[in-house]
């Protein structure tokens, strides 16, 4: 369903749709957000995140992620990158696909081995979601909502719960992506991320290995061989996980296997006020010394996974551009992995008739 609301006052930024396939579900759209130098487009399919435009130190401005070009390719992408989606009911892995909850035990959908990734063989990355343009008179501009309604038993999980996405463009150089889960009268983990691959030197302009990165955070989850976590938190401090100052990110690649892919535990760093008075802090900034483009991220998170690309060998994107290992990074604010097994970690488990909240803010820059 896409409904595109009426009425409004003149617009700073306003949301165009058209027609990107179609499934037996109905039809994927596109929607064009537009405002100053920024162009984002979103689609329906997985809500997730397709084109992003911004400009360099000299005014040129390049699509700064991953993706392809047709909707047939985010439907059958081998090997699944999740290339730009919104992911869940729960991100990032469970061991073993099952947990108990309220002396119940739940044998969940299993996709990595004998272990659960982001929702699942069907997760909210796989799925149509409603799509409505909202206009928000108060400011003078319009964003886009996506809702999902996730029925009980949806891969394993228990309890309805209605899942909504909004990107909005809330200045010439920000972006704020809501989202929020309302659930029924089951209790039930949720932990959304949002799975853009980032490289702000544009996508198809090879390794972000030369970029520097900063992580506010000063522990780690420490996980085990199959990247499931033992449940202890390690100290960054003196290892290569160590990006609480910015630094290259290939410096001290090569002493953490294929590369980067773990979570990190948030400290409150510089905050920020949106929607009207929820503040988020800062996670990372990250800058592309080419172009000179940064990208700060903002949430009301606990953690962030920090991913380099460390298994896109040889997938073929927009324009024919073949990506490659660290070609790309990932920021997904998050809940901690596999909390569901680990009483010591911030739980996931959302009550009955309760309300998810988790808001990303990208601030945009060149420097």
């Amino acid at each position: 369903m896409v409904v595109v609301a009426e009425g409004g006052a003149a617009r700073v930024s306003e949301v165009q749709v058209r027609e990107f396939g179609r499934v037996k579900e109905g039809r994927v759209v596109v929607a064009t957000l537009r405002r100053g130098p920024v162009l984002v487009e979103v689609i329906n399919w997985g809500a997730r995140i397709i084109q992003l435009h911004l400009p360099d130190a000299h005014a040129h401005t390049s699509d700064v992620v991953l993706g392809f070009d047709n909707f047939k390719a985010y439907q059958n992408a081998s090997g699944n990158p999740y290339f730009g989606a919104i992911v869940g009911r729960v991100a990032n892995r469970i061991a073993g696909g099952s947990f108990e909850l309220d002396n119940v035990h739940y044998n969940i959908s299993k996709n990595e081995g004998n272990n659960t990734l982001h929702g699942g063989k069907i997760g909210f990355d796989k799925v149509l979601w409603d799509t409505e343009v909202i206009v928000d008179k108060v400011n003078a501009s319009q964003y886009v909502q996506f809702t999902y309604n996730s029925y009980d038993g949806e891969q394993g999980f228990p309890g309805d719960v209605k899942v909504q996405v909004t990107y909005r463009l809330t200045s010439d150089m920000d972006l704020l992506v809501h989202m929020t889960g309302k659930v029924g009268n089951k209790s039930t983990p949720l932990n959304l991320a949002q799975h853009t691959y980032w490289n702000l030197g544009g996508h198809n302009s090879g390794t972000i290995l030369n970029n520097t990165i900063q992580i506010v955070g000063d522990k780690i989850t420490q996980v085990d061989d199959s990247l499931i976590p033992t449940g202890q938190l390690k100290k960054v401090a003196g290892t290569p996980y160590d990006f609480r100052m910015p630094r290259v990110i290939g410096s001290q690649i090569d002493e953490v296997k294929v590369g980067y892919d773990i979570n990190y535990q948030l400290k409150r760093g510089k905050a920020m006020k949106v929607l009207g008075g929820t503040y988020v802090h800062l996670a990372a900034k990250v800058r592309d010394p080419k172009s000179s483009r940064a990208m700060e991220v903002y949430t009301n998170q606990v953690g962030v996974q920090f991913y380099t690309g460390n298994y896109l060998d040889g997938i073929v994107g927009k324009g024919g551009v073949m990506y490659k290992m660290h070609d790309a990074l990932c920021l997904e604010t998050q809940g901690f992995p596999d909390a569901v097994h680990h009483p010591n970690f911030p739980s996931i488990i959302v009550p009955a008739h309760h309300e998810y909240q988790h808001i990303m803010l990208f601030r945009f820059s060149v420097e």
